[in-house]
């Protein structure tokens, strides 16, 4: 089919409230009515528009709907409504990820905000060259008070590689757009392993980010998942790039602390300071293990015991809120060894020890105390952590501890 006879199929559902959107996966069912039950304290919605879509990028995103924005803002808002009952009174956190959040319409974009519950924190991912002055306005007006920057790399063959269209000149302007608008928490993303990136072209890009002096950084190592336009172009390269990965790691950890970041999660870091807490607050509930209610096209939601995600399909998501109905999902019943799992994997993530309260069938206690011997985990009779060595070697340690309970 091609892209002209999707957007017709995509046309045509939106028309009419017809049976294919009422239609549960097989397996799946509507996300739970809860009542007095849990409620989540964080909300996630995802804004799928992209200018442009990256040959790595395997995230639910959509190029060339600008059409469509202000009518998926109203589905987005008609979903709130519909799961209203599984939000708190009070909500921690807000976050608008995508795709690319900036990249939506401004007026759909500014309604959106308004009608979003209050929160703690409310934060915004944005690409470089969305930003503008009456952008920054706009998310300020709106209550707004953190922006994740995608920067990914300052130097230019790196984004070519990367098929990004912001330019190193309008990463700096952005932030310094932001920052002169009020903004006082700002996370820059950067990615590492990326082919032909070399350790003069990442040391130079922490030095980079650091003289922009961001309230908080990330850095991710570069995952292309099988499949991407990626993978077909730069195997061979990722796969020289992988043999790399733990100097680049070290090297993030080492400058980035060094210049007085708290590396509090495995690709996080934020500034040290007395009287605010920098890490990232909405991006900490799910570390926890806490309940978090998702919405827009592919979203997951945890609630409770279940999980579940919303229809990939532009179509048929818009198609179902139109009619005041739920979109398609996907359900899973979360068993109490699956969250426990859950929650230690995530947990030894971050540099504070993880309450073992209810989770000590998920540790392999033989392995545990082999791995303890070693110095790579730090445990007493309430809490367990990763020793700093051991958050080097962190995927495998964690792995290792929770074999025997498979």
């Amino acid at each position: 089919m091609s892209a002209r006879d999707r957007d017709e199929v995509g046309t045509s559902a939106l028309r009419s409230c017809d049976e294919s959107a009422r239609t549960v996966p097989e397996g799946g069912l509507r996300a739970p009515t809860l009542g007095r039950g849990p409620r989540a304290r964080h909300l996630y919605l995802h804004l799928p528009f992209c200018a442009h879509r990256c040959g790595y990028c395997d995230f639910v995103t959509v190029t060339g709907h600008a059409g469509e924005h202000g009518g998926y803002v109203d589905a987005l808002l008609a979903e709130l409504e519909l799961e209203r009952a599984l939000l708190a009174d009070e909500v921690e956190t807000v976050f608008l990820g995508g795709g690319t959040p900036t990249f939506t319409e401004p007026g759909a974009l500014a309604r959106l905000l308004a009608g979003l519950p209050a929160a703690g924190e409310t934060t915004v991912e944005a690409n470089p060259e969305t930003v503008t002055p009456e952008l920054a306005a706009l998310l300020r007006e709106h209550g707004v008070d953190r922006v994740s920057l995608g920067a990914q790399s300052f130097q230019p063959h790196l984004l070519e590689v990367l098929e990004r269209r912001a330019r190193p000149e309008e990463v700096r302007g952005a932030v310094r757009t932001l920052q002169e608008a009020g903004f006082d928490n700002v996370s820059l993303d950067l990615i590492y392993g990326i082919p032909g990136q070399s350790a003069d072209d990442l040391e130079r890009d922490l030095a980079e980010a650091l003289a922009l002096a961001p309230e908080h950084i990330s850095a991710y190592e570069l995952e292309a998942k099988p499949g991407t336009r990626f993978t077909h172009g730069y195997g061979d390269e990722l796969e020289r790039q992988a043999e790399a990965m733990e100097d680049y790691f070290e090297r993030v950890v080492g400058t980035l602390t060094a210049a007085g970041y708290r590396w509090y999660e495995t690709a996080n870091f934020c500034r040290i300071e007395r009287d605010r807490d920098l890490r990232a607050r909405h991006n900490l509930g799910y570390w926890l293990g806490r309940d978090y209610l998702g919405l827009g096209v592919g979203a997951v939601s945890t609630v409770g015991r279940r999980r579940w995600r919303n229809t990939p399909g532009l179509a048929r998501y818009l198609a179902s809120l139109r009619c005041g109905r739920r979109p398609q999902r996907e359900v899973e019943e979360l068993e109490p060894e699956t969250t426990a799992r859950g929650r230690v994997m995530l947990g030894l993530r971050l540099d504070e020890p993880l309450r073992l309260a209810g989770l000590r069938s998920a540790v392999d206690a033989e392995a545990l105390a082999r791995l303890e011997r070693h110095g790579l985990v730090a445990a007493t009779d309430e809490t367990l952590a990763l020793t700093w060595r051991g958050r080097f070697l962190g995927g495998g340690v964690t792995a290792e501890l929770l074999t025997a309970a498979r």
